[in-house]
């Protein structure tokens, strides 16, 4: 057991660990170009922010009247998006040093992702965090998607731990819900700075209003380790 006992930290990928959404935006945007949707804005994206693919997907067909299967527009869309990510995605360097300090004191982590298992390895092979973050759990293999909790309980599950013994690093309003739902705390990180006042990331045991500028690894490692002290 680490020295901070038994906690284990689950981490969203995309906006969180990875600068990975004008990659996920410039994707769909092609996507929907070639199903006759041209115009789609930055704006529009960040509706999706911290939402599965394959629930974004179905909103698009119910918003856009588009009448091609989920799976082709999940084929399309996760295709454009991999030779993006091909290209070159960026781990957020803070993020990368926390996941290093969490390693060097044996603490357990996981990432539990909206994105497709072949995305979310594409990006952890590609950023080099793959060798230190093994355990993965995409939305595609739960039931529903944050901001249900089931993406974290079964990242809990498979690492052998108890939900109240985690703790989820998340960018996104769904995503905080989701790890408030599941019974864990919450590290938030908000990649749109204008829904960092959102009712679901009041829930937060830590809320980092700048994101990213805002967050660092000794800030947050010390959050936890006063946490596992009681204090």
């Amino acid at each position: 057991m680490s020295t901070l006992g038994p906690l284990s930290v689950l981490f969203d990928l995309d906006g969180t660990l990875v600068d990975s959404e004008p990659a996920y935006y410039e994707a769909g945007r092609r996507t929907l170009a070639a199903y006759g949707v041209p115009d789609f804005s930055w704006a529009e994206h960040e509706r999706y922010v911290g939402i599965s693919t394959r629930e974004t997907i179905a909103d698009w067909r119910a918003r856009y009247g588009i009448t091609a299967p989920v799976e082709e527009l999940l084929a399309v869309k996760n295709r454009h998006y991999l030779e993006l990510a091909a290209a070159g995605m960026r781990a957020y360097p803070e993020m990368r040093a926390f996941v290093e300090l969490l390693a060097a004191e044996g603490v357990p982590m996981a990432v539990a992702s909206g994105s497709s298992r072949e995305a979310i390895a594409a990006v952890l092979a590609g950023t080099g965090l793959d060798a230190r973050l093994r355990t993965v759990v995409s939305a595609d293999e739960v039931a529903r998607g944050k901001p249900a909790p089931d993406v974290f309980l079964e990242a809990a599950r498979r690492l052998g731990v108890a939900p109240s013994d985690c703790v989820v690093v998340e960018d996104a309003a769904p995503g905080a819900a989701a790890a408030h739902a599941a019974g864990m705390r919450c590290i938030a990180v908000p990649y749109v700075a204008a829904q960092a006042g959102a009712a679901e990331f009041a829930t937060a045991g830590l809320l980092l209003r700048g994101g990213q500028a805002e967050f660092t690894a000794r800030a947050a490692f010390a959050w936890l380790t006063d946490g596992a002290r009681g204090t």
